[in-house]
């Protein structure tokens, strides 16, 4: 199975809020998908086809051009494409890439392992600083080095 199958198939792993407009903040910008199900087209309109179907709400993507309602999007795998703008939220999410990682106690490669998550995994990120981000996984949470993250 591949990543892109992985990622289009997997479950929800957290809750987020409403999707936002997004109209003004600076490009590039992080950004999540909102929603159960959301598409992504080859161009900003809804009579152009559909490229991915993403069914993970959470996913990470990079937001990296607007068009009125619509947003380039940049997925995990490097796919970009177009998605509704009501489809995204600013919330901050990543997804674990390479192998298991482990979630430690504190922001440091001394300090113990809390969890280990194993690479697709989507959490929520938050207090990100010298090279870690403390990162959220249904109510877990732990300090991952952000080379082990795409998102932050």
């Amino acid at each position: 199975m591949t990543s892109r199958q992985i990622l289009a198939a997997a479950a929800l792993m957290a809750t987020v809020g409403p999707a936002t407009a997004q109209s003004d903040v600076e490009l590039p910008y992080w950004a999540s998908i909102s929603v159960d199900k959301a598409r992504m087209r080859k161009g900003p309109s809804p009579d152009v086809p559909v490229m991915w179907e993403y069914r993970r709400k959470d996913l990470p993507v990079k937001v990296i051009a607007r068009h009125e309602n619509w947003r380039k999007v940049e997925d995990p795998d490097g796919t970009q494409g177009w998605m509704a703008a009501r489809l995204l939220s600013r919330t901050r999410t990543a997804i674990v890439t390479g192998e298991i990682r482990p979630m430690r106690e504190d922001a440091s490669v001394s300090a113990a392992v809390a969890y280990r998550a194993e690479p697709g995994v989507v959490g929520r990120i938050s207090d990100c600083k010298n090279g870690w981000c403390l990162f959220a996984v249904n109510g877990r949470k732990g300090w991952i080095q952000t080379d082990h993250i795409w998102g932050d």
